[in-house]
């Protein structure tokens, strides 16, 4: 076998192998520790942008480990979605992790560079792998490394949201479990390739539990989500992380969202009985509801990071729309406005710390404070980052609304979309206005000046991050056809069974 062979096992290989580099080494040499970091970071992205070309020609890699062939052993799957997905997870590593650096919030404690690797190597498992017990063995590796991850820095304020973020997701990987048992039994299987074929031959008197089953998994991944009503633990998690950390979470939420587009065209398409398509009937209103009650939250936040987190379930909440939709076209519109929803967030995340480390005793509030050295042009870069995220033009997010409002006028509910959509763009319009004039433009009286807290040095990775999205608008045209290739290839389980299966049986 080629070092081609093994790709898909590298994203997953690199970050496990630089976490335990990075922890030997932390305490005598902090700077190899960075180094390691950030080239681990590199050379997932080069293996992430190396498999994106090898799946723009529709390949499917399929990889298994050990050799063991499938449905018996474990296989990694990289097809256009999760090559996407690796590609836009890496770049967001990068950005976080130097603005982490440069802000030394690396160095509240020993563990940030491990647990950042760690982290990692949960995200691109869980983006790469086609059995349904790895993707939960990948979400607890990812959820342990949060937890840490978390809580760096200390205080009382992380301390009380992590427990709360530690007892939801227990609760959520208990969920998961009880799921995965019963499809087991069902279906004899947790190769997502394989049930989705054995789905059809579940017995009549146990359709029911199939779609208990079923209903359970998306249950697990509307929580991983934060889909209304489950979303309430996102808001003080995030807001009160560590702004790089809360920047790298931005792609969580995400991770929620890629599980549902991968298991429910694969395992509970038009072949599973009473599961098909079983969160059609729910998906739809919570994604509606959701993307109201962020973007509410964006307009009530007196917070900058308060304001963020919110941001990032109304983004959520919005793409689930398209989502919901099920069809390529609303497919390939949510993907191009996953990616760009992502980078918008950890945008906003970047540049609510940088305004926040220049406004002393004010900090993050959305309150009128003192006039700081370089406000023009951080308020022009929290101006750049809400009309990403609230979708007015020139930006990607203008773009990524246009292609689900186009793509769900022919749903029969798309007056409701339309409606919510455009509604929920105006009240987040309102709001970051509102903030942005209050900490940009105005001045508290009483408040002296503040005095310098940092250098330009801390702009670079949220000018890098809203590069990215000028960039993803330039070339929309690529971007999207791309989304819409990958949905395809997504909404036609047959030719992933015929890859992993096959691959099995050599």
């Amino acid at each position: 076998m080629t070092l081609a062979d093994h790709l898909p096992i590298l994203p997953i290989a690199i970050p496990a192998l630089a976490a335990p580099c990075a922890l030997l080494v932390m305490r005598r040499r902090r700077g190899l520790a960075i180094g390691v970091s950030f080239a681990s970071c590199v050379a997932m992205l080069g293996v992430a942008l190396t498999l994106l070309v090898l799946a723009g020609d529709n390949t499917i890699t399929v990889y298994a480990l050990g050799e063991w062939p499938a449905p018996f052993g474990i296989v990694l799957v990289a097809d256009r979605l999760a090559a996407m997905m690796l590609v836009l997870a890496a770049t967001l590593a990068l950005i976080t992790l130097l603005h982490a650096v440069i802000t030394h919030a690396d160095r509240k404690g020993w563990h940030f560079h491990p647990l950042f690797q760690f982290q990692l190597m949960g995200l691109n498992g869980a983006f790469l792998t086609g059995d349904l017990f790895n993707l939960f063995v990948f979400f607890e590796v990812l959820l342990i490394a949060s937890y840490g991850l978390m809580l760096h820095g200390q205080g009382s304020a992380r301390l009380k949201a992590g427990v709360q973020y530690v007892i939801v997701n227990l609760v959520g990987s208990s969920v998961f479990l009880i799921a995965l048992g019963l499809l087991y039994a069902l279906t004899g299987t947790l190769n997502m390739a394989d049930m989705g074929l054995r789905v059809a031959a579940v017995a009549p008197a146990d359709q029911g539990l199939l779609r208990i089953a079923a209903l359970l998994l998306v249950s697990v991944f509307a929580l991983k989500a934060a889909v209304a009503p489950l979303h309430l633990w996102l808001a003080r998690t995030y807001a009160v992380s560590t702004p790089a950390v809360a920047a790298l979470f931005a792609i969580m939420t995400k991770v929620g969202v890629y599980a549902l587009i991968r298991v429910v065209p694969q395992v509970f398409g038009d072949s599973a009985g009473a599961a098909a398509w079983v969160p059609a009937p729910y998906l739809f209103p919570a994604a509606m509801v959701s993307a109201v009650i962020g973007f509410a939250g964006v307009f009530v936040a007196r917070n900058l990071s308060e304001q963020a987190a919110y941001a990032v379930i109304g983004s959520t909440g919005t793409l689930l729309i398209a989502v919901a939709g099920w069809t390529p076209d609303s497919l390939g519109a949510a993907l191009y406005y996953l990616v760009h929803s992502t980078l918008a967030a950890a945008a906003l995340f970047l540049v609510a710390d940088v305004a926040a480390r220049r406004r002393g005793a004010f900090a993050g509030n959305a309150s009128p404070g003192p006039a700081f050295a370089g406000r023009s042009m951080v308020g022009l870069m929290f101006m750049a980052a809400a009309i990403a995220t609230t979708g007015l033009p020139p930006l990607s997010g203008f773009i990524g609304k246009l292609l689900i409002l186009k793509s769900v006028a022919a749903l029969p509910d798309w007056g409701w979309a339309w409606g919510v959509i455009l509604s929920t763009t105006l009240i987040g319009v309102i709001g970051f206005a509102r903030t942005g004039s209050a900490v940009f433009w105005k001045r508290a009286d009483e408040a002296d000046p503040a005095k310098p807290a940092a250098t330009r040095a801390d702009w670079a990775a949220p000018v890098i991050a809203l590069a990215l999205l000028a960039m993803l608008s330039a070339g929309a045209g690529w971007a999207s056809a791309y989304a819409n290739a990958a949905a395809a290839q997504v909404l036609d389980p047959a030719q992933s069974a015929r890859a992993v299966l096959a691959e099995g049986a050599q």
